[in-house]
């Protein structure tokens, strides 16, 4: 195992624990199957507490690098970090080409689930997404908070094509830029009116799929996550470039 230094800045510790130790993983120093030091070892060697290593212990199981043998200490999994997925860690997340990475994701995945809600979509489906839509509406009227109505509808087109795996990849996004959702609908973004446009464009996606028309629920889609990397500062000039 690599020579490390003790760590600082106490609330990023267990987060760059278990970075160190996935990267010891990733690039080959500890083999798959190999036993992590114990909890008191990693202790000492980070210089850090026991519980700031059980935690980075922790977030490596959640993430599919390491598994517990009751009694017996932690180990490398056979394929580490490909049983589950993370779009970054909470340190990347500041990064402006990680976030636009992630946004570009969401690009290609959110307009073909509008296409295939446009195909697809119930009378059930068109309530869920309706409902989202007055909720948005009445916050907007009031100048008040429709963040969690936004997710709600960007959910409900994911849910209407049919296929829980992209309700469910929809869920995970709509966690990951929940935030991001938050300068439309903070009183900043009603008095410079971008709670208004964003409300116009899920209104359009949301007639394109109510109408059945696939291209139109595709080209609104496209138009609102346009619009909406625009208004985080974003450049989707090469999106249209690369993906059509």
């Amino acid at each position: 195992m690599p020579t490390i230094s003790p760590l600082s800045r106490p609330s990023q510790l267990s987060e760059s624990v278990s970075n160190t130790i996935e990267q010891w993983i990733c690039d080959g120093s500890m083999a798959p199957g190999v036993k992590l030091p114990t909890e008191k070892a990693l202790s000492t060697q980070f210089g850090v507490s026991r519980a700031v290593v059980r935690e980075a212990i922790s977030r490596l199981k959640a993430e599919g690098y390491v598994h517990s043998r009751q009694g017996a200490g932690a180990f490398v999994m056979a394929r580490p970090g490909l049983e589950s997925f993370r779009l970054a860690g909470r340190g990347e997340a500041a990064s402006d080409d990680v976030t636009a990475d992630i946004f570009e994701l969401r690009y290609i995945v959110e307009t073909a689930a509008a296409a295939l809600a446009a195909r697809r979509r119930t009378r059930d489906d068109l309530a869920v997404m309706r409902e989202a839509l007055v909720t948005m509406g009445a916050r907007l009227a009031c100048r008040g908070d429709g963040t969690q109505a936004d997710d709600d509808f960007h959910i409900a087109i994911a849910a209407a094509t049919g296929n829980p795996m992209i309700q469910r990849f929809a869920r995970f996004m709509g966690n990951q830029f929940y935030a991001s959702r938050v300068p439309t609908w903070n009183e900043e973004g009603h008095a410079e009116g971008r709670a208004q446009d964003a409300q116009d464009e899920h209104q359009a996606i949301f007639d394109a799929i109510a109408a059945g028309d696939p291209m139109a629920a595709h080209a609104a889609a496209r138009n609102h996550l346009v619009q909406a990397a625009h208004r985080l500062g974003m450049k989707t000039d090469h999106w249209d470039k690369e993906i059509r």
